[in-house]
C-alpha cells in the first residue's frame, strides 16, 4: 500500500509541474497585454536519437524568424545537449547553471546572428538527465522569463524519460521527428503513445525526414498515423516531410544553418513548407521544386 500511496503521489507531482509550465510559459500572472501575447509552445521530438531532430528544429525556428516571430529555441536536452554546436555557439552558461540556481534564465538567454535566440543545455553531466522533482520545479519556475516570444520551440531528448514528457505535456503541439527507418518508426509510435496516456496532451503532428521521395514520405506518414488511430484511438496530424539532401550534412559540419547557407535547397523548402502549415499561412516560392510539392498535396505539404 505504501509503495502505491508513493507512486500515486509521484504522478501527481508529475501533473502539477507540467499544468504549472503550461501556465508559467504562458504568462497567466502577468499584465493584461502579456497575455494578449501568450508564447506558442512546440516540442520537437522524437523516440530514437539522430533523425535530425535537432537540426530541424533550428531551422524550424529560423523560417519562423523570417515571418517576423520572435522566437526562442530550448535545447531541453538535459546531458545531451546540441543546439548551440551546430550553429557554432560557445555560451558561457547554460541550462546546467539555472538548474544549479546560479544563475537565472534570463542571463543564458543567447541572440544569434539569425534572429533567434537560443538557451543552451548542457552536455556530459549525467545527472542532469533525470532530475529530482525539486530541481524540475525550480526549474519550471525559470520559465517564466520566456513570456515575450511568440514562439518557444523546445528541442527534447530522444525517448521517454521524465523530463522529456514533462515539457511533452506542456506543449501546445508535440513535432515528432522519424526516419523511414523501421527502428525510428518503432520509436516514434512509441513516444506518440507515451504521449496518449495524457488526458490533456498537446496536440501531436508528425514529420518524416531523410525520405528519398513522396511516396517514401506518404508511406510512413500513414503508417505511423493509421497505428496511432487503430490501437490507441489518437489522431495524429501528418504535418509533412523532408527530402534527404546533401546540403544537411555540409551545413551541420559547418555549423551552418542549412536554410541560410542553402535557401533554394529541397530541405529549406521543406522546413518552409512545415512552417507554413504551422502557421497556417500560405507559402509561395520561385523555382520549379515548390510547385513540385504544391501540386501533389495541393498547397500542403
Amino acid at each position: 500500500m505504501t509503495m502505491i500511496y508513493k507512486a500515486g503521489m509521484a504522478e501527481e507531482v508529475q501533473k502539477d509541474q507540467a499544468e504549472r509550465l503550461r501556465l508559467i510559459m504562458r504568462n497567466k500572472d502577468e499584465t493584461d497585454e502579456q497575455k494578449r501575447r501568450q508564447p506558442r509552445i512546440i516540442t520537437i521530438s522524437s523516440g530514437k536519437g539522430g533523425v535530425g531532430k535537432t537540426c530541424i528544429a533550428i531551422n524550424l525556428a529560423i523560417a519562423f524568424a523570417e515571418e517576423r516571430k520572435r522566437v526562442v529555441v530550448m535545447d531541453a536536452d538535459l546531458g545531451l545537449a546540441n543546439v548551440n554546436v551546430i550553429l557554432g555557439i560557445i555560451p558561457k552558461f547554460n541550462l546546467y547553471h539555472v538548474i544549479k540556481k546560479q544563475k537565472r534564465i534570463r542571463d543564458i538567454i543567447v541572440d544569434t546572428q539569425y534572429g533567434i535566440q537560443i538557451i543552451a543545455g548542457a552536455s556530459g553531466f549525467s545527472q542532469l538527465a533525470n532530475l529530482s522533482d525539486d530541481d524540475r520545479s525550480n526549474f519550471v519556475n525559470e520559465l517564466k522569463n520566456l513570456g515575450y516570444a511568440d514562439i518557444i520551440l523546445i528541442d527534447t531528448g530522444a525517448g521517454v524519460s521524465q523530463n522529456v514528457l514533462t515539457f511533452l505535456k506542456a506543449a501546445d503541439e508535440a513535432v515528432i521527428v522519424t526516419t523511414p527507418e523501421p527502428t525510428a518508426i518503432t520509436d516514434a509510435y512509441g513516444i506518440i503513445k507515451s504521449i496518449s496516456a495524457e488526458i490533456n496532451g498537446p496536440n501531436i503532428k508528425l514529420v518524416v525526414n531523410r525520405v528519398r521521395s513522396v511516396m517514401e514520405g506518404k508511406k510512413v506518414a500513414e503508417r505511423v498515423i493509421n497505428i496511432a488511430g487503430q490501437f490507441l484511438n489518437l489522431k495524429v496530424d501528418n504535418l509533412g516531410f523532408i527530402y534527404e539532401d546533401s546540403v544537411v550534412p555540409r551545413a551541420v559540419i559547418k555549423q551552418d544553418p542549412f536554410i541560410v547557407s542553402a535557401p533554394k535547397s529541397k530541405a529549406s523548402e521543406s522546413i518552409r513548407h512545415l512552417m507554413s502549415r504551422l502557421l497556417n499561412i500560405e507559402y509561395s516560392e520561385e523555382g520549379g521544386f515548390g510547385r513540385f510539392l504544391k501540386s501533389i498535396f495541393g498547397g500542403r505539404v
